[in-house]
């Protein structure tokens, strides 16, 4: 009995680069967030496997990777014969297959053969791409006189990515599909529309217009922004919620790093959404951290009572990693409010994180109170405001200084408190 597989339906853009992969050999889409980039090539790899195709699919990291091995899976199930989620396989009749690389290996793909192979988010691998391509992907298309396909969303203006590479330069041979969110019709035209508004510039037409932007001496975040009628705000007399965000020192072995926390208060119905209300930045060695933490707790409690918190003290979140899997775990024991930071939104680093809270910055969503505004700390040597130097000297695409807890915890909080079911 013929097993059958159901594919998702396609809208009429992916169709048009859909057909590209049957014309051309190699292909690179350059598309906007929300376009339905993952779908088509899910969609393409799920097909070409059913059809006894051997497909390489090649993202970032194991875990980005994972998500789509599972869609693939389910929606492949009726005819798949072997299947191991460790190694990321997937086995169909007639010899087809799905195997899944992660582009921080070097020689991902070597040994192997394909019919097709697709490089998904390419914009994200910033260096080495291009020597993997030529030295390990590409080889494994010469025994099928395979095609290839490429994707992402544009990342600055980057003469070393591989992904601006293959769009900017013809005689490199990828045929180039440009793709902004817009040309997804299954999206609410008039929301897509509002867009413009709602992020900065040089944000909307990288993310959503899919351009490259030049983001050298941008500044990203304006303090402007982040005040009302240039000034900073002044405590809410009442809030939905106050919460802390912590991001620990000794993540990767570097004890002269800081440890920095974030105060805010979340207004879902009235009043500004989200207003920081305190912050502080100090070098304190792993073992007295747990010693440390019940003392934001405590501050916490104080702002609940000092801005009306309807819900109170909600709790601490604290980066799943180094020393903080240790706080998690300490806090536990002792009946601490403290929970992990969802671990897609810490893998996204500065930049990513950046990026996703910029719109609610943007449109004044997050305010600095007068105490947070004004305070001024002394942290290695200098005397500052390091919360609004950090948030307010971030540069994207520059070398950022591992430094930045501050900013970390801005972004962690923004995100925390004002994402939605899209993500942050």
């Amino acid at each position: 009995m013929k097993q059958s597989v159901k594919l998702q339906e396609l809208h009429s853009k992916q169709v048009e680069i859909g057909k590209a992969f049957s014309e051309h050999d190699l292909v690179v889409v350059r598309c906007g967030r929300r376009f339905g980039k993952t779908t088509l090539l899910e969609r393409c790899a799920t097909k070409w496997s059913y059809q006894g195709l051997r497909v390489g699919w090649f993202g970032p990291t194991y875990k980005l990777n994972l998500p789509t091995y599972k869609r693939v899976l389910q929606t492949i199930s009726p005819v798949v014969v072997s299947k191991s989620k460790i190694d990321q396989i997937i086995e169909t009749q007639k010899g087809g297959c799905v195997e899944f690389w992660t582009l921080q290996d070097e020689d991902a793909g070597r040994s192997r053969f394909y019919d097709r192979v697709i490089v998904d988010e390419a914009s994200l691998v910033a260096k080495g791409l291009r020597e993997t391509w030529e030295q390990s992907i590409r080889p494994t298309l010469l025994d099928r006189r395979g095609k290839a396909m490429m994707a992402g969303t544009p990342k600055g203006v980057d003469p070393e990515n591989f992904f601006y590479q293959a769009c900017t330069d013809k005689a490199l041979g990828w045929v180039e599909f440009h793709a902004p969110t817009a040309s997804n019709p299954k999206l609410d035209p008039d929301a897509v529309a509002k867009l413009v508004n709602e992020y900065p510039p040089l944000v909307y037409q990288q993310e959503f217009l899919a351009e490259f932007v030049d983001w050298r001496g941008s500044a990203f975040f304006s303090e402007v922004n982040l005040l009302e009628d240039g000034q900073p705000v002044e405590y809410p007399t009442r809030c939905d919620q106050v919460f802390a965000v912590v991001d620990t020192a000794l993540k990767d072995g570097l004890e002269h790093d800081g440890t920095a926390v974030i105060y805010c208060a979340r207004n879902k119905i009235a009043g500004h959404p989200l207003i920081i209300l305190d912050w502080d930045i100090v070098q304190i060695q792993g073992a007295l951290l747990e010693e440390w933490l019940p003392s934001v707790n405590q501050r916490l409690e104080d702002l609940a009572k000092e801005t009306g918190a309807r819900q109170g003290n909600v709790g601490i979140w604290v980066e799943d990693k180094g020393s903080g899997i240790v706080l998690i775990q300490q806090s536990e024991r002792r009946g601490l409010p403290v929970y992990p930071i969802e671990e897609k939104l810490v893998d996204m680093g500065k930049e990513g994180r950046a990026l996703s809270v910029s719109g609610y910055v943007y449109r004044g969503d997050v305010k600095f109170s007068r105490n947070a505004y004004d305070k001024v700390t002394n942290y290695k040597g200098q005397t500052r405001n390091h919360l609004l130097a950090q948030v307010c000297g971030f540069r994207i695409g520059t070398k950022t200084p591992h430094h930045m807890d501050a900013l970390d915890v801005f972004c962690y909080a923004a995100a925390i408190s004002l994402g939605d079911s899209y993500g942050w």
